[in-house]
């Protein structure tokens, strides 16, 4: 799984999202997601949200993903 494959997911699932997924190694990666869907939602609630985007993804190619989420300002 790359960087690329993991944005296409979130934004496949969240289509208001602005998406950014950095990461070299093949299994850790770090995501920046800013949706107005997020809005009145706390951290945890939108990273599930992220989480249920990319399904089974962690039982397998993913190891490790670190979230930055957000509303619009």
């Amino acid at each position: 799984m790359d960087a690329l494959e993991i944005k296409k997911m979130i934004e496949l699932g969240l289509p208001d999202a602005q998406v950014e997924v950095l990461g070299d190694d093949g299994q850790h990666f770090d995501a920046k997601i800013i949706s107005p869907s997020f809005a009145g939602k706390t951290p945890v609630q939108q990273h599930r949200m992220v989480y249920e985007t990319l399904g089974d993804s962690f039982e397998g190619a993913l190891h490790a993903l670190s979230l930055k989420t957000s509303a619009p300002r």
